[in-house]
């Protein structure tokens, strides 16, 4: 099976259900208080890369669109593009304002989706980064890699599935992800947001903006 094919859910595809997005706020409380894991204030939404007129007007939308608030500060949105050639439209608020972050990836989800892009929506993501002291306590457990000051993590969730995953990279070559950072932070998510049960599909989404 193919990044597509586990980004889009193919093999059981389900009515995308974007106001699941406005969990998160929620279960970022839930993330500090077990594991001093804060937003870093950047979210972004990945699509398969498209080009032309339809796709700019769009693009002109969702900016306009964020323009609109007038309690932003700096660029609405950005475009980047990661070395697997899949695109990512990235918000930038500050850190303390997941809500608005929040509101700005279901803005740019719903201009995509009712564009006629959503075949070509893969997934979100909101960072998330360990900056104080290390609290393991809340694991139950010992230290470990992800009890590290600046831990990352990002909470993914899947555009045709409707369901979360967690990211956590670890430094180094780009290819290590902590899994059991991950596991722990799935027990936490739980209560919740629905987590994709299928640990096949927490994809590992290398290169995603501030993550």
């Amino acid at each position: 099976m193919g990044l597509l094919d586990i980004l889009l859910g193919r093999t059981k595809p389900v009515a995308p259900d974007l106001d699941r997005l406005f969990a998160l706020p929620s279960a970022a409380v839930a993330l500090e208080a077990a594991a001093s894991l804060t937003p870093t204030g950047t979210g972004a939404v990945c699509f398969a890369t498209v080009e032309g007129a339809a796709f700019d007007g769009v693009r002109r939308e969702v900016r306009a669109l964020l323009d609109a608030d007038a309690g932003r500060t700096g660029p609405p949105v950005g475009i980047e593009r990661d070395e697997y050639g899949y695109s990512w439209l990235v918000s930038r608020r500050d850190p303390r304002d997941l809500p608005a972050l929040v509101s700005d990836l279901h803005a740019v989800n719903s201009a995509l989706e009712g564009g006629g892009f959503g075949p070509q929506l893969l997934c979100s993501v909101v960072g998330f980064r360990r900056e104080g002291e290390g609290g393991s306590g809340g694991w139950g457990g010992g230290a470990g890699e992800g009890d590290r000051v600046g831990a990352r993590l990002g909470i993914v969730y899947l555009y045709k599935r409707g369901t979360f995953y967690p990211f956590a990279p670890l430094p180094g070559d780009g290819q290590r992800r902590d899994n059991a950072l991950e596991l722990r932070v799935r027990a936490v998510l739980g209560d919740g947001l629905r987590v994709e049960p299928e640990l096949s599909r927490w994809f590992p989404i290398r290169g995603a903006p501030g993550v």
